[in-house]
């Protein structure tokens, strides 16, 4: 199996590492809420043979059930603490509450929680559970940062002694509008000054948008990406960035092989 990352649409990521597969925040139907998918639709086989499912938040669109159903009740999933009751609830068996500094292994793959700033509830009044961010290493050359949703902080820069290689970093949201605690494509190449990583792939763009107002996508679906660029070469400029589209893949180098290319782009 090639190690690679790909980008199945929002901020759902198909992590494969040293043969783990590791799914993120899924959230693959396509008319959910009161959003359209306008994105291909997600290729069903990104749910087989999962070692885990990395959830960072309790909001509808990064804890959705019914995208957790279809994958099966018996997968880990890996959650914020005080997010596990609400799974259990619905049949989910192998629950897995973290805090950041907490880690665990999937096979030669060690996850291990970090810091996000976000909404600490699924709807106002429901329980707490303090967002998280995802570091996934394989001990060796590869070093994997999955932000969640989070707004920017200064120790973002201290979030791992070893360098990232890849940062998954979300640039906008669903709608014309971003809402609070998100970052924006400035504030997301401010991230990437922070962290320093070989490789920025933006993600949590350009896949849903609220029915009725589809004229206006062009704010959601083709000025985030191309503003996230522009500020990466101001802010970032040594950073490779990945711009992927929903459904495609990015391989994982060998550290000196990225290295190498991230500086020829």
């Amino acid at each position: 199996m090639a190690d690679r990352l790909t980008w199945v649409g929002h901020a759902t990521v198909l992590i494969e590492l040293r043969g783990v597969r590791l799914l993120t925040d899924p959230f693959v139907r396509a008319n959910p809420l009161h959003l359209r998918r306008h994105a291909p639709p997600a290729d069903p086989r990104v749910g087989d043979a999962l070692d885990a499912v990395l959830i960072s938040h309790q909001h509808y669109d990064h804890l959705d059930l019914r995208s957790l159903k279809r994958l099966g009740r018996d997968i880990p999933i890996v959650v914020p603490r005080g997010a596990g009751a609400l799974l259990s609830r619905h049949g989910f068996t192998d629950v897995r509450e973290v805090v950041a500094g907490n880690s665990m292994a999937f096979g030669p793959v060690v996850v291990t929680a970090v810091r996000a700033e976000h909404d600490t509830h699924r709807r106002p009044g429901s329980p707490e559970a303090q967002p998280v961010g995802y570091l996934v290493s394989d001990g060796a050359d590869d070093r994997i940062y999955f932000a969640g949703d989070t707004t920017i902080y200064q120790a973002m820069g201290w979030l791992t002694p070893a360098p990232v290689d890849v940062a998954l970093l979300p640039i906008w949201g669903w709608g014309p509008k971003l809402g609070p605690g998100h970052m924006d494509p400035e504030e997301a190449a401010r991230a990437a000054a922070l962290l320093r990583p070989t490789t920025v792939v933006p993600i949590h763009w350009g896949t849903y948008f609220p029915h009725l107002i589809g004229r206006r996508r062009d704010v959601a679906f083709s000025q985030p990406p191309q503003r996230f660029a522009d500020a990466m070469a101001r802010r970032a400029p040594t950073v490779g960035v990945e711009l992927l589209r929903p459904g495609e893949s990015l391989a994982l180098l060998d550290r000196a092989t990225a290295l190498s290319s991230a500086r020829r782009r």
